[in-house]
């Protein structure tokens, strides 16, 4: 399946879930405050899913991210002279 395949499924699946919440709210009333988290959170998940349906259609939107190599060579010792070693206090003075 394309990432626009399972897009829709998501979305079919949330039309779902807000007839099955509409229902709710007919036999049980709005007024609760559970009910009033189902709803809330259902249409957070469909805010969501929209966001993410914009993201993925933009252009130029990156499916992977890129990778980066890290060499095996050992860095330059160069890079260390103005760190002090971790735990030992600077190279002039003694440990503790």
């Amino acid at each position: 399946m394309s990432v626009q395949d399972d897009l829709t499924a998501v979305q079919r699946c949330l039309d779902d879930l807000a007839r099955s919440v509409g229902r709710l709210e007919q036999h049980l009333g709005t007024g609760g405050l559970e009910m009033r988290r189902v709803r809330t959170d259902a249409d957070h998940l469909r805010e969501s899913v929209a966001l993410l349906r914009e993201s993925a259609s933009a252009p130029g939107a990156q499916r992977r991210p890129e990778l980066v190599t890290i060499p095996d060579t050992p860095y330059d010792d160069s890079l260390w002279i103005d760190t002090d070693d971790e735990g030992l206090g600077a190279r002039d003075r003694r440990a503790p």
